[in-house]
């Protein structure tokens, strides 16, 4: 009997413990944003390769941004949404869009997991998961503190046109090239780049 009441008072203890934290997390959380609605603005710092550089929201304006949050650097899931994104990254940067991914994880971790797995696209710093729970991603695993999988798409205007709450890892970026006809925006592109410029007029020689 003692033996049980030992237990259930451990019990107890622990969970006394734990609710604080679980409570706190999901006090946390924001509501999912939908399509249509203004995308909230950030400043933060960004890891692009091996260097850090100042971003906000509003430097991409006029390009379409590809938001994913996920819990963190180089676990399983993680690294096979990342891949995803790398392997059709091409795509997505002929077709003009621009793609970011935040976690809570720090510039280190993240120079590590672009340089482990080859990563071309920015990772956003978000140390005091501001940008996360604006976004209603923060706390998704809330004794972790780590945050949901989910992804947004911003386009040029910085409106919400599409929000992905449940994810995929690996399978993810074919989803977006596919629904947004990611490949003949970047079929159009390139035409449109290509294609010569009318010649300029000839200075002089016209009617008097």
């Amino acid at each position: 009997m003692r033996i049980l009441l030992t237990t259930v008072g451990i019990c107890l203890v622990a969970l006394a413990a734990i609710m604080p934290i679980v409570l706190s997390a999901r006090a946390a959380r924001a509501a999912l944003l939908k399509d249509g609605q203004e995308a909230p603005p950030f400043s933060t710092e960004m890891v692009v390769g091996d260097q850090l550089q100042p971003v906000k929201l509003s430097d991409f304006r006029g390009k379409t941004v590809v938001l994913y949050f996920y819990p963190k650097d180089d676990t399983p899931g993680c690294t096979k949404e990342a891949c995803s994104f790398r392997d059709g990254f091409a795509l997505f940067h002929q077709a003009g869009m621009v793609i970011l991914g935040c976690s809570i994880d720090g510039a280190d971790a993240h120079k590590a997991f672009i340089k482990k797995y080859g990563l071309p696209f920015p990772l956003l710093l978000d140390p005091g998961k501001k940008i996360a729970t604006a976004y209603g991603a923060a706390n998704g695993i809330p004794i972790l503190g780590l945050n949901k999988r989910i992804t947004y798409v911003i386009d040029g205007d910085g409106k919400i046109i599409r929000v992905y709450p449940k994810v995929d890892p690996g399978i993810h970026a074919a989803e977006i090239i596919k629904e947004l006809d990611v490949r003949q925006a970047a079929t159009r592109a390139a035409a449109a780049s290509a294609k010569p410029s009318a010649p300029a007029p000839a200075a002089g020689g016209g009617p008097s």
